[in-house]
């Protein structure tokens, strides 16, 4: 008897999850849409300044100022951050769960790539 409050805990947490999902899925389908036309349209670029003897070297970028790595990297640092801390806030506090978790992640993922900007940033500076 005395597991039964970890048990209707553990699936309220469930029930949660499922009601999610259909906002994790059309995410990521619409994401997938998105790199798919991005791809396509990036490659009638190339094409149509390869057609007017661009050189190629300009499909390359310039050396250290590739920062997707970075951004990326911050982003999911903040946004693992932010489940973490929204499970705090759901343990300790009375806020709603929805709440304490969409906030705490997107809190944490927007102070992540605010860092990555700033960062860019420095080193554009340093770079010219």
């Amino acid at each position: 008897m005395r597991h039964k409050g970890k048990f209707d805990c553990f699936i309220k947490h469930i029930i949660i999850m499922l009601e999610l999902t259909p906002v994790f899925v059309t995410a990521i389908v619409f994401g997938f849409i998105y790199g798919i036309v991005y791809v396509l349209v990036r490659k009638k670029e190339r094409m149509a300044l390869i057609e007017k003897g661009a050189d190629a070297s300009m499909f390359f970028g310039r050396q250290g100022l590739n920062f997707y790595a970075l951004k990326f990297g911050l982003l999911l640092i903040g946004v693992a951050v932010g489940l973490i801390l929204g499970a705090v806030l759901t343990a300790t506090t009375l806020l709603n769960t929805e709440a304490a978790y969409f906030s705490m992640i997107f809190l944490f993922g927007g102070i992540g790539l605010v860092i990555s900007h700033f960062l860019e940033k420095k080193e554009r500076k340093e770079q010219s």
